[in-house]
């Protein structure tokens, strides 16, 4: 028996008739099986890349993908994706747009819509604003689907928003269940989400937000630390806590790395921003108050040199477990005495680990394939069958 038959024998067991023609917002919002499903047709996903048996489940067609913000790995994580299925891609470039001439994002949707079936939207900057903004592109599309200008309803693949970066957190499990040897192995590790040191101000929040968010769910023993003042969202740090009662796991919070990294498994250095202060940032810009801006820039710098302590150093990780905790991280890294004099891990623990987080970022294009898979074909067990029954080969001269 093939890879991808046992595991389509798996998905077939799995409850997730309400992934057809749905969208992907957070984590939280899928079942269990629905996850596992996603995890399971991209491991079969891959298998069939790795065989080199095409996985093309269009002919035609766009994969539409607006990046609000900087990015590298998921804007090509996305456009992977939507290859392998057979799709297009094009890149909304909003200074290149009528957007900037005051189009409306009511109109922005249908406009780029028109024979595209996924959209991948990046907006995570601005608390308040990156959901919304979501929501508001995919309610005129519905809309727009509605009243016949558009011939199909895209789905929408959340490639990070102000909330969650569901792409990323799940493609960092899927690493963990691999490294781990499988998913029944999660229960009990102990994982720490813990601020590190930046000489940068403004990284979103969704990151740790989106690993409490999901690792909850699986029965693992999560910590978040970050000193004092760095909090992030309280509605989210109460789903973990839900999700952890419900896993048999448990989320506790800490103000102390080495409290975080003392016998963890899994640990996660990644600077973020204060909560209160990225709601003081969004309000600024709203204003236009750039002075404000700077100010608050400065401000956040200054905080953040308090806590130089707060870094993934040699003598940290001798903390963990055997002193061979698994070093993750969502890239790039701020990495002291390589791109910066100071930042969130040592340049000798990130070059140890080196192969294991190129292989965790290699996992993101075959989950963002899933979620479209899944999205838009009516029976992934048979397409998944189809594909490797025909085999049909990749061409190679």
């Amino acid at each position: 028996m093939s890879k991808t038959e046992n595991l389509v024998q798996h998905l077939e067991k799995l409850h997730i008739n309400n992934m057809y023609k749905n969208d992907f917002y957070w984590t939280w919002d899928k079942t269990d099986d629905e996850l596992d499903a996603i995890f399971t047709v991209a491991d079969a996903l891959r298998d069939l890349r790795e065989r080199n048996i095409s996985t093309k489940i269009f002919d035609s067609g766009l994969g539409i993908s607006i990046f609000r913000d900087n990015s590298t790995r998921t804007r090509f994580s996305f456009a992977s994706a939507c290859n392998l299925l057979g799709l297009d891609i094009k890149d909304l470039d909003e200074k290149t747009s009528q957007i900037a001439h005051g189009e409306t994002v009511r109109e922005t949707a249908n406009m780029v819509s028109f024979m595209a079936d996924v959209i991948g939207i990046r907006d995570d900057m601005f608390i308040e604003e990156g959901h919304k903004y979501q929501k508001t592109f995919m309610d005129a599309l519905d809309e727009g689907y509605e009243k016949g200008i558009l011939e199909q309803r895209p789905t929408l693949v959340n490639l990070q928003c102000d909330v969650d970066h569901p792409t990323q957190a799940m493609a960092d499990l899927l690493h963990v269940i691999h490294e781990m040897g499988g998913v029944e192995n999660l229960k009990g590790k102990k994982v720490a989400m813990t601020w590190a040191y930046s000489p940068s101000y403004g990284k979103p929040l969704s990151v740790p937000q989106g690993i409490i968010g999901l690792f909850t769910r699986f029965g693992m023993d999560v910590t978040l630390a970050h000193p004092e003042g760095y909090e992030i969202l309280p509605e989210v740090e109460e789903i973990a806590a839900k999700n952890a009662e419900a896993s048999g796991g448990s989320f506790k919070k800490v103000n102390s790395m080495e409290e975080a990294f003392k016998d963890a498994d899994i640990v996660y250095p990644k600077s973020w921003a204060p909560f209160k202060a990225m709601e003081k940032r969004t309000k600024l810009y709203r204003e236009g108050d750039k002075a404000g801006i700077d100010a608050l820039e400065k401000e956040l710098l200054a905080q953040n040199a308090e806590h130089k302590d707060w870094s993934c150093t040699e003598d940290m990780m001798k903390l963990t477990k055997d002193g061979k905790a698994l070093y993750m991280h969502c890239l790039p890294a701020d990495i002291t005495g390589l791109s910066c004099a100071e930042g969130e891990v040592d340049n000798s623990v990130f070059d140890r680990y080196i192969e294991p987080l190129y292989k965790e970022a290699s996992f993101k294009p075959y989950i963002i394939a899933a979620m479209i898979f899944l999205s838009k074909v009516k029976d992934p067990v048979a397409a998944l069958r189809d594909l490797e029954k025909r085999g049909e080969k990749r061409k190679e001269f």
